[in-house]
C-alpha cells in the first residue's frame, strides 16, 4: 500500500482541486448516510410511541429529502473520479509512450515490444479501473466503518465491544491478503506481457510460421503462455474464494450476536428497540462494505502490481539523452571523425568495434564493404547515436556527439534503413515522415529523384494510397524507393544508406543509384552495400572485418592491394559471370523453342 500511496502522490499531483472536491463530496454522502439510522431510531422511539402521524410525516419527508441530496452530490463526485481517473490514464499512456521513445536502442534490444505495448494498455488499465472505482470506494468503505464504528460505541459501548468482535478475524485476513494480493498481480500482469509478446511475435512473423507449417508448434508455444496466465490468475481467484464466503460469516455472526444479546437489553431496559433497531441498521450498513472490502483489496492489489510495472519504465532515465547544457548544431558541413572508437553491445563479451580511426571530409562518399557481422552497421549507427561508444568518441563538424542536442543531430542525417519500415498511412505521409511541413511539390520531387514516381502514379489513389501495416501492400523495392524518397525530402548534410538497394532489381538500382549519384553530391553519405557497382564509385572505400578497418583506400588501391576486397571484387565478378551465361543459355533457349514451334 505504501508503493500504491506514493505512486497516486504523483499521478494526483496535478488535479489536486479535482481530488479535493471528490472527497468534499464523499465526506458529505457518507455524514448524509450515516444520519438516516439515527432518524429511524427516532421515529421508532418518538413517532411511533406516540402515535404522532405529524411526526411519521416529517420523519419520512427529512429521509426522502437527505436521499435527494446524497443522490445528487454522489452523481457529481462519481463524474470527479470517473473523470479524474480517465485523464491519469491519459497522462499515463502518454508519458510512456514517449518515454519509450526517447529510450536508446540498447533498451529495446533487450525488451519486447509486446511486454511494453502490456504495460501501455493492460497496466494502464487495472490502474483506470482502481482510480475510477476502487479508490473512492475503498475511502468510502473506511469513512463508513469508522464512522459507523463511532456511532455504535456511543449508543452502547457493551453491544458495540460484542457486535465488532468478529470484525477483528476479518481485518486480519484481509490485511494478509492485501500483502500477498499485489505479488500474485505482479504475476499476472507478467504473464500478459508474455502472452502479448507472443501475439505480437506470431502475428507479426505470420508469412514465415505459414511457410514453414509451423502452426502447431507455434499454436503450442501460444498455448504454454495462455496458461502461465490461466494459472496466476486461478492462483488468485482461490485466495479471494476463501475469504469472501468467511467475511460473509463473520457478517453474519455479528448481526446474531446483536440480536442476542441486544433484545436481553430491551427486555432489561438497557437499550430501546429504537436503538437496537439502528444498532441493527449500522450493522448490516457495514456488512455491505465490510464485504466490498476484499474486492477493494483485490483491486488495490491489481492496480499496484501495474503501476510497479509502469514505473519500471517510467523510472528508468534514458541511457542515451540531450544533456544538459547542449550544443544546439548549426547547418552541418559534414565532417565527421571517429576518435579511437571501440563498441560493444550489452551482454555481449566481444567489441563489436576495435580502435576505428576515421576522418571524413564534407561531401565525400565512404563505402563500407565487409563479410556479415563485421562491423559495418555497428559503424554508422554511432553516428546519429543510436548507441554510444565504449571508448573514444564520434565527433561531426568539431563537436562530441554526446555534448550536442540529438534532435538538431539527427535532423540533419538521412537514413535509409536495411529493412523499410513504412506506416500504415498514406505514401505522401510517409514521404514526409521527417519533414510533415513539406509541400506537394517537394514530396513529388523527392520522390521522382528516388525513382519512385512512376510506381506511385499508378497506385489506386497515387501519393493518396494508404500502405498495408510496415508497408506490405507495396514490393520489397517500391517500399525501398519511398524510404529513399523519405531520406531524401529532409534534405540532410549527412546521409547514411544501409544496403538500401540490397531489396531492388538490377534495372531499378541502375535508376536509383542515377539519383543518387546526383543526391549525394554536396553532402557527406555513408553507404553501406555488397555491389561492386555501388562500392567502386566511393571516395573512400573501408574494408571491414571482426569489427576493424582493415583496408581503406579507393578501388583502384584496394585491388593492387590484393587482400580481402579483391577476394570480394573477383567472388562477385566470377557470380555475375555464371549469372550472365546462364541468361544467355535461357534466352538461346527460349529462341529454339520458339522457332520449332513456328516450324
Amino acid at each position: 500500500m505504501k508503493k500504491l500511496y506514493h505512486y497516486y502522490k504523483q499521478l494526483l499531483a496535478p488535479y489536486r482541486l479535482q481530488v479535493l472536491l471528490s472527497v468534499l463530496a464523499l465526506l458529505i454522502t457518507t455524514a448524509l448516510q450515516l444520519i438516516i439510522p439515527t432518524i429511524i431510531q427516532q421515529v421508532i422511539d418518538t413517532g411511533l410511541a406516540r402515535a404522532d402521524m405529524v411526526y411519521l410525516g416529517w420523519a419520512g419527508g427529512l429521509i426522502l429529502g437527505v436521499g435527494l441530496i446524497r443522490a445528487f452530490i454522489y452523481f457529481w463526485q462519481r463524474y470527479l473520479s470517473a473523470w479524474i481517473a480517465q485523464h491519469i490514464s491519459f497522462d499515463l499512456r502518454n508519458r510512456l509512450y514517449d518515454h519509450i521513445q526517447h529510450q536508446p536502442f540498447t533498451y529495446h534490444d533487450r525488451n519486447s515490444t509486446g511486454q511494453l505495448i502490456s504495460r501501455c494498455i493492460e497496466d494502464v488499465r487495472s490502474t483506470n479501473e482502481f482510480t475510477g472505482t476502487g479508490i473512492v470506494e475503498l475511502s468510502s468503505i473506511v469513512l463508513l466503518i469508522s464512522g459507523i464504528t463511532v456511532l455504535l460505541f456511543l449508543t452502547n459501548f457493551r453491544l458495540a465491544v460484542i457486535a465488532l468482535l468478529p470484525m477483528i478475524p476479518l481485518l486480519v485476513m484481509t490485511t494478509r491478503f492485501g500483502r500477498r494480493i499485489g505479488g500474485m498481480f505482479l504475476k499476472i500482469d507478467q504473464a500478459l506481457g508474455e502472452l502479448s509478446a507472443r501475439l505480437q511475435e506470431n502475428v507479426a512473423g505470420v508469412q514465415v510460421v505459414r511457410a514453414f507449417a509451423r502452426e502447431p508448434y507455434e499454436m503450442e508455444r501460444f498455448a504454454q503462455a495462455n496458461r502461465k496466465v490461466y494459472e496466476a490468475r486461478v492462483r488468485t481467484l482461490t485466495q479471494f474464494a476463501v475469504l469472501f464466503p468467511t467475511t460473509q460469516f463473520l457478517v453474519t455472526l455479528g448481526t446474531i450476536l446483536i440480536l442476542w444479546f441486544g433484545g436481553q437489553m430491551v427486555l432489561t431496559g438497557e437499550l430501546t428497540i429504537g436503538e437496537l433497531v439502528a444498532f441493527n441498521a449500522y450493522l448490516l450498513m457495514m456488512a455491505t462494505p465490510a464485504q466490498q472490502l476484499t474486492w477493494m483489496v483485490n483491486m488495490a492489489g491489481e492496480a499496484s502490481a501495474g503501476l510497479e510495472r509502469i514505473f519500471e519504465v517510467l523510472d528508468r532515465a534514458p541511457e542515451i539523452a540531450t544533456p544538459r547544457e547542449a550544443v544546439v548544431l548549426p547547418p552541418l558541413t559534414g565532417r565527421v571523425e571517429f576518435r579511437d572508437v571501440c563498441f560493444r553491445y550489452a551482454g555481449v563479451g566481444h567489441a563489436a568495434l576495435q580502435d576505428i580511426a576515421l576522418t571524413v571530409k564534407p561531401n565525400q562518399v565512404i563505402a563500407l564493404i565487409g563479410p556479415t557481422g563485421s562491423g559495418k552497421t555497428s559503424l554508422i549507427n554511432l553516428i546519429p547515436r543510436f548507441y554510444d561508444v565504449a571508448e573514444g568518441a564520434v565527433w561531426v563538424d568539431g563537436h562530441d556527439i554526446r555534448t550536442v542536442d540529438l534532435v538538431s543531430l539527427r535532423r540533419q542525417i538521412g537514413i535509409v534503413l536495411q529493412t523499410s519500415l513504412l506506416f500504415s498511412e498514406s505514401v505522401a505521409e510517409n514521404i514526409a515522415f521527417g519533414r510533415p511541413e513539406a509541400t506537394d511539390e517537394e514530396i513529388v520531387a523527392a520522390a521522382k529523384a528516388a525513382q519512385a514516381h512512376d510506381f506511385i502514379m499508378r497506385l489506386p489513389e497515387g501519393y493518396s494510397t494508404v500502405v498495408g501495416e510496415r508497408g506490405l501492400t507495396l514490393s520489397g523495392g517500391q517500399r525501398q524507393r519511398v524510404a529513399i524518397a523519405r531520406a531524401l525530402l529532409m534534405d540532410p548534410r549527412i546521409l547514411i544508406l544501409d544496403d538500401s538497394t540490397s531489396s531492388v532489381d538490377t534495372e531499378t538500382e541502375h535508376l536509383i543509384q542515377q539519383a543518387l549519384d546526383r543526391l549525394m553530391a554536396g553532402r557527406t553519405t555513408f553507404v553501406i552495400a555488397h555491389r561492386m557497382s555501388t562500392v567502386r564509385r566511393a571516395d573512400l572505400i573501408l574494408v571491414m572485418d571482426q569489427g576493424r578497418i582493415i583496408e581503406r583506400g579507393t578501388h583502384d588501391e584496394l585491388l593492387a592491394l590484393d587482400g580481402l576486397y579483391r577476394e570480394i571484387y573477383e567472388l562477385q565478378l566470377s557470380k555475375q559471370h555464371e549469372m550472365t551465361e546462364s541468361a544467355i543459355i535461357r534466352k538461346r533457349v527460349g529462341q529454339t523453342r520458339t522457332r520449332e514451334s513456328l516450324g
